[in-house]
């Protein structure tokens, strides 16, 4: 029997108006969804999905990562998404693996994707939306130009050199509780004014700051900044 094979899915950053054709297409074939779960339980990109697309009939999969800096507890996290997976696909059923934004900017879809890939299991991946694409068109701006480079950076976690002594236009993705370090430090350098904000990305509680210098900003994972040269 042929295996099935791994599709990992980019739906976009929150809104289902977002998420592509091609990317309905791909879920609509798969009798298999899978997708994160958060501690809480919720599972993001499924919801997204479901305002998309139907996916009564599917088994659907949540998949628990661990959102550690302990190489060993990811590494652990990744293997029991794969060995979750495995059986659905050797028994020849193919697997959908949602992922929000675009499944090659920091998607937990790789990890699973070298596991089985490896393997032998076919994989391909489905391009989606990315949160800063989105939001350069929420804030209406280009992110780039003809002598503008573009700088895109995981987290706020390392800010010093993340960033702020490069030129063109820099984004700091999914900034969560280092959000307030974030500001503070380009406040200090008189950045700050130049600085826009997006929070959950065309999501319910979407929120939009084009003015970080007179508004309070509470932490949010899904919180992006972007800073350019000519703003």
């Amino acid at each position: 029997m042929a295996k099935g094979t791994l599709h990992g899915v980019g739906i976009g950053p929150g809104d289902p108006g977002l998420v592509t054709l091609k990317a309905l297409e791909v879920i609509a074939s798969c009798p298999v969804v899978a997708a994160p779960r958060t501690p809480g339980g919720g599972m993001i990109a499924l919801d997204i999905a479901q305002k998309a697309i139907d996916l009564s009939g599917k088994t659907v999969l949540p998949l628990d990562f661990a959102m550690s800096r302990d190489a060993g507890e990811r590494a652990a996290s990744h293997n029991a998404a794969a060995s979750l997976l495995r059986p659905h696909l050797d028994n020849g059923f193919s697997v959908a693996m949602l992922n929000l934004g675009d499944v090659s900017i920091y998607a937990s879809f790789r990890y699973v994707a070298d596991i089985l890939g490896t393997e032998g299991y076919p994989v391909s991946m489905v391009p989606g939306v990315t949160s800063f694409c989105a939001a350069a068109s929420l804030l209406g701006m280009s992110l780039t130009g003809p002598a503008s480079p573009l700088h895109i950076l995981p987290d706020a976690t390392e800010i010093g050199e993340n960033g702020f002594t490069t030129r063109g236009t820099r984004i700091w993705m999914k900034t969560g509780r280092h959000l307030p370090d974030l500001l503070r430090q380009l406040r200090e350098l008189g950045l700050l004014h130049k600085a826009m904000l997006v929070q959950n990305c065309g999501m319910p509680n979407q929120r939009v700051c084009r003015d970080l210098e007179s508004v309070d900003v509470a932490s949010e994972y899904f919180s992006l900044v972007i800073l350019k040269d000519d703003a």
